[in-house]
């Protein structure tokens, strides 16, 4: 993609072997100079108590570019869904971030003029899974994959309005549908 990147969005899904290996980011993605690094630093600068922000890294002292923040849909209040959340899943995104840019989808040359801002879904769930059950391989996997799609459905605008008014009748939307059938 050549040019400025002002803003995208983006919303992905990426489903394991397993209910709780499922990975469903939201993403905006954009210049840091524009509204998005204007929304990254608000974001990093007004933490909540159970939906800490914090930057996708490969590990300690190695953050990825472009600067990722990863915000969590889901209250964290426990210990275990923490390290689960900052371990596999958070190394998952940083690896399918710099994925992205290794397959040109985000532009080499723009890694440190760009911020993504990434609403990460770990399913409550996986703290139902015995610890040592836990398919750590799996949600490394999902969220690295779900990362490079949600990236790439952003920048090319995916899915594009024609295609969305030509398809809106034929898509139903999953948790409607199971509300209209009683099942939820």
């Amino acid at each position: 993609m050549a040019g400025r990147i002002v803003m995208r969005t983006g919303e992905a899904l990426v489903e394991g072997d397993k209910d709780y290996l499922c990975a469903e980011p939201e993403i905006v993605i954009g210049a840091l100079d524009g509204p998005v690094g204007t929304a990254l630093a608000t974001l990093v600068g007004d933490q909540v108590k159970g939906h800490t922000r914090v930057f996708a890294i490969l590990n300690s002292d190695v953050q990825v570019k472009p600067a990722t923040l990863m915000v969590s849909k889901v209250t964290v209040n426990s210990s275990r869904y923490t390290g689960i959340l900052m371990g596999s899943v958070q190394a998952g995104i940083a690896n399918g971030v710099l994925d992205a840019v290794r397959e040109g989808l985000i532009p080499k040359d723009q890694a440190n003029d760009l911020g993504i801002i990434y609403s990460v879904w770990l399913d409550p769930s996986v703290l139902n899974v015995p610890p040592e059950q836990v398919d750590h391989a799996g949600l490394f996997q999902v969220n690295r994959e779900a990362t490079v799609k949600v990236i790439r459905k952003a920048l090319a605008n995916d899915p594009s309005i024609d295609w969305l008014l030509e398809n809106q009748d034929k898509v139903t939307h999953y948790f409607h549908q199971l509300g209209v059938e009683g099942k939820i």
